[in-house]
């Protein structure tokens, strides 16, 4: 398999695409253990543009109608976090809700994308977990800061290049399946948003597009797992404290 990211082996980081099997990473002809890889996160955006309300499981759970055009927020750079570090409860919140995605990279600066030209400016896709604060969200009116805290932008553990129509998406908690769809549940698609997005900012190199969650969203609490699994990308993995 070949991806694209950000690992540290042997004391050293590196960064750029591998090959990698269930037992060897290979990188620019360097070969290591995948047990001794630790992943990092695969990018370092400039932003984080997130989709609310974007599964149409989702919607019927929370029995709302289906949004005319994307409803669109940011999180900070600064809330990034990589595969298996750990998410930290904020003492200002009594609920926070894990929330598994898709996550779009940009490959290249893109402004006025049309649907027909977005795939060109798409590097890849990876596992994304838009960690909430639930309390916060509803007491602020609006979601700064609920979807801000440090730690809350969870993402990789790699990019890969793929289609990203119909893939299985799964939260796990603790081993217990609490999320299941697939891309083909969204409401707006990947071409869809990369126009919707780009015709507001200019997205940069490296830069992602949280797609949107799927019907389950629930509570997270100290001493959790939390595993986000996209097929034909991989596993994401947090804990919680």
């Amino acid at each position: 398999m070949k991806a694209y990211g950000r690992f540290i082996a042997r004391g050293e980081i590196y960064e750029g695409y591998f090959t990698f099997s269930s037992r060897m990473l290979n990188f620019d002809g360097l070969e290591f253990p995948v047990h001794a890889v630790r992943f990092l996160a695969p990018v370092q955006p400039s932003k984080i543009v997130c989709v609310g309300l974007n599964y149409v499981d989702h919607a019927r759970e929370l029995k709302m109608e289906l949004p005319k055009e994307p409803v669109i927020f940011m999180k900070p750079s600064t809330s990034i976090i990589g595969h298996e570090d750990i998410i930290e409860l904020p003492k200002q919140s009594n609920r926070v809700d894990y929330e598994g995605e898709l996550g779009v990279v940009i490959g290249k600066k893109c402004r006025n994308a049309s649907r027909e030209e977005a795939y060109e400016y798409i590097m890849g896709y990876t596992c994304f977990n838009d960690v909430t604060a639930r309390d916060l969200q509803q007491k602020d009116g609006q979601w700064t800061r609920s979807k801000s805290f440090d730690t809350f932008a969870p993402i990789g553990p790699y990019v890969v290049s793929i289609s990203p129509s119909n893939l299985k998406i799964e939260t796990r908690l603790n081993g217990k399946t609490v999320q299941s769809s697939t891309t083909s549940n969204l409401i707006f698609d990947v071409a869809g948003l990369v126009e919707f997005i780009s015709s507001i900012m200019t997205l940069k190199k490296y830069d992602v597009i949280a797609t949107g969650t799927p019907a389950g969203v629930g509570r997270l609490k100290s001493g959790d797992v939390v595993e986000v699994e996209i097929e034909k990308i991989g596993i994401l993995r947090n804990y919680v404290r």
